[in-house]
């Protein structure tokens, strides 16, 4: 334990300063695909009883009409957005029509990319270059990449906590981000839930995927724990000289400028304008900013109109987004609070902990650990590299484990309860015993069942929908949320009759725009 590291803790253990813990922030974003009865990707519009994805708060999409999106609001207690986010499975469960949310992060059966319908959000300026940037993402990387869910995880600080870290927020922010670069890979190995995947995923059938059988149309890596977070899931070549690790936010604002005005001479030979229909915002190598994949994202809320980069180079960090997690196919939500506290836990410590800036052959080293990690995560004498020493995986997760206890027990203090404690125990358990990780648990069950991944995603994706059914929303509720989807076609048809340019003139006005 660093001197530092020590001295942050003593600060926060004082009661006047232990009550701020109370107020870290919490949002859940969690991702799904609607899907037939037979497992297949549903290729209806958005339920009109939904409301309209544009301007929905809480229920849109992402890439494709079929893909789900669930935003709740910001929480101070986790159970509380985890409620919210029940509130909503809920309600849309009890408005599919004949259809069920996926349960699992990697795909259902896909039918080839035609029928990877993309997402649409009507015919105002801000709805056409949504659908044309997704457009653009299939051209880029294919649909199949962009029907993958995951969950995202927004986390904030109170402001008051700061201070006692001898730390500005944005400067606060970006040390936990490198810490987190430097131990994602334990979040990887105890909540990685993505070891296998359908053959229909790829155009080949799998043929070059470098996976192995299990079964007759699933594919899987004996030791993975998330082909998500892999390769075959959220990575491409374009990308890859974008070597960002969060040592100052000038130094990521300047880096995601660049991609989005440079041009990359593969999305050149696309176009933008062909035959009069758009391919894609632009010919550079990021279109927005949101197009650059990563585990953790900075954020700040921005102004209507504003790019979010421009938001967070002028007034600062304001939380923190991890977008690594997988969907946990055995929890009905995709997450379980136990799951959530455990991830406070890891985002405390990483900003209490002391961070220096991450150099080149550190960078290197963490994405060796972290693409180890996805791919044989569970393999029993995995090695990993900590800073130039190399040591087994297990040994590392169980010295980090013990060195977030007191920050655990200082959330117990403050919630008044041992849960954290409790959490973090839970995945020491896996650490010792990796049959009891999620990735393991699923490919145990695909060889007792003797079924294929699709399978097995749709028979918990029928529970789930049971669970649902069978506890419905109160009328109050329900009628909330009605309310909402019937403001949210308002919201649309208002934007749609207060367009005042062009579609080309509103693109070229957003893409100059600092």
């Amino acid at each position: 334990m660093t001197i530092l590291y020590q001295k942050r803790l003593e600060q926060l253990v004082r009661s006047e300063n232990n009550e701020l813990l109370n107020r870290i922030r919490h949002g859940i974003e969690r991702e799904g695909l609607r899907v037939s009865n037979t497992a297949e990707l549903s290729t209806a519009h958005h339920p009109d009883s939904f409301g309209k994805a544009l301007t929905h708060p809480y229920i849109t999409t992402d890439f494709s009409e079929a893909l789900l999106e669930y935003i709740t609001p910001v929480y101070y207690n986790v159970d509380d957005a985890l409620g919210f986010l029940y509130e909503l499975q809920s309600y849309t469960a009890q408005h599919f029509n004949q259809e069920l949310l996926w349960a699992g992060s990697m795909p259902c059966l896909l039918n080839g990319s035609d029928n990877i319908p993309i997402a649409k959000y009507g015919q105002s300026n801000i709805g056409k270059m949504k659908t044309i940037y997704r457009q653009g993402l299939s051209r880029r990387y294919g649909k199949a990449m962009q029907v993958i869910a995951g969950l995202h995880y927004n986390f904030s600080l109170p402001e008051d906590i700061w201070p006692l870290l001898d730390l500005e927020p944005s400067e606060g922010y970006l040390a936990l981000m490198r810490n987190f670069m430097r131990y994602s890979w334990l979040l990887m190995y105890c909540f990685g839930a993505s070891p296998a995947v359908s053959r229909t995923f790829f155009a080949d059938g799998g043929a070059n995927s470098g996976l192995d059988s299990l079964g007759n149309t699933t594919l899987y890596l004996p030791h993975a724990t998330s082909l998500r977070m892999s390769d075959m899931g959220y990575s491409n070549n374009a990308q890859s000289s974008l070597n960002i690790c969060y040592n100052s936010l000038e130094e990521y604002a300047d880096s995601l400028w660049d991609a989005i005005c440079t041009p990359y001479k593969a999305y050149q030979d696309i176009g933008v304008e062909v035959g009069g229909e758009y391919q894609q915002l632009n010919t550079n190598l990021l279109q927005i900013e949101n197009e650059y994949y990563s585990t953790i994202r900075p954020k700040r809320i921005a102004r209507s109109g504003e790019k979010p980069l421009t938001a967070l180079s002028r007034d600062g960090i304001e939380y923190i987004e991890v977008r690594c997690m997988d969907i946990n196919p055995f929890n009905a939500l995709g997450v379980s609070a136990q799951d959530a506290r455990f991830l406070d836990i890891f985002l405390f410590y990483c900003a209490l902990q002391e961070s220096n800036t991450i150099n080149v052959n550190e960078c290197q080293e963490i994405k060796t650990n972290f693409s180890k990690t996805v791919l044989k995560g569970r393999c029993p004498d995995l090695t990993l590299n900590n800073s130039g020493t190399v040591c087994s995986l297990a040994a590392w997760g169980d010295d980090l484990l013990d060195q977030m206890l007191p920050v655990a027990q200082l959330l117990d203090i403050a919630c008044k309860n041992t849960l954290f404690t409790k959490s973090l125990n839970l995945q020491r358990d896996k650490l010792r015993d990796s049959s009891k990780t999620p990735s393991a648990k699923i490919v145990a069950a695909l060889e007792r069942l003797d079924c294929e991944y699709t399978d097995l995603m749709l028979q918990l994706s029928k529970q789930h929908h049971s669970q649902f059914k069978a506890n419905p929303l109160s009328k109050e509720r329900q009628q909330y949320l009605t309310q909402l989807a019937q403001r949210s076609k308002r919201d649309q048809e208002l934007l749609e009759k207060t367009d005042t340019v062009s579609f080309a003139t509103f693109l070229n006005n957003y893409q100059q725009a600092d």
